[in-house]
């Protein structure tokens, strides 16, 4: 659990950058949605909202609805070590990777209403998030993502991430970075999925 509840810090690759959206009152285009899974927290996009780039990822899965992200410890993510010697490496720059999870339902049915969180974006917002997507995926000279393993369940798949994981840049800082990037400024690095959620309801409300 602490692997993801601790985070990633750029290296020389190029790292995502989080570019906050400044304040705007153009109207709202769409909804993504950021989702808890106990420690951890995903961001979730619309298929339909997806530009080419983020919507070929999902290629093959012709009835996904929803594409939700998220950013990990390669070991303890992709390889399935658990053990105390790579919880402690967590803590230090070690290799990240990202999930990607298709869903064939809406957020709230995979994970449950109390677990989701709907945040408003206009076109900008939507623009920045996937600009932040991207940059998250680390890719070969061909600009195509590295692809790893399937995931842990049916739709999900792993890829090689742009930026290193540690005890400062967690699955949690990764999605409030995701979450300025969409214009939702306010919300501030928290190593914690509950926290992060609570932070997010609070923007939102002062953002209304």
């Amino acid at each position: 659990m602490l692997a993801f509840a601790l985070a990633a810090r750029p290296v020389s690759r190029a790292a995502p950058l989080a570019t906050a959206q400044p304040p705007t009152d153009t109207p709202a285009r769409t909804a993504i949605a950021v989702v808890q899974g106990e420690w951890h927290t995903d961001i979730c996009l619309r298929k339909g909202d997806a530009n080419a780039w983020i919507a070929a990822l999902a290629r093959g899965f012709d009835e996904a609805r929803f594409l939700c992200f998220g950013f990990g410890e390669k070991r303890f993510m992709v390889e399935g070590r658990h053990d105390p010697l790579t919880m402690l490496g967590t803590l230090t720059p070690s290799e990240a990777a990202m999930q990607m999870t298709v869903l064939r339902a809406t957020p709230e049915s995979a994970f449950g209403v109390q677990n989701v969180v709907e945040v408003p974006v206009d076109d900008a917002g939507l623009e920045g998030l996937q600009r932040y997507l991207r940059a998250s995926f680390a890719t070969d000279a061909a600009g195509a993502p590295q692809r790893l393993d399937n995931g842990p369940d049916d739709g999900s798949l792993y890829f090689a991430a742009s930026a290193t994981y540690d005890a400062f840049h967690t699955c949690n800082t990764w999605s409030a970075h995701a979450l300025r990037s969409a214009g939702l400024a306010t919300v501030p690095d928290t190593l914690f999925a509950g926290s992060l959620m609570r932070e997010v309801r609070a923007a939102l409300a002062r953002a209304h």
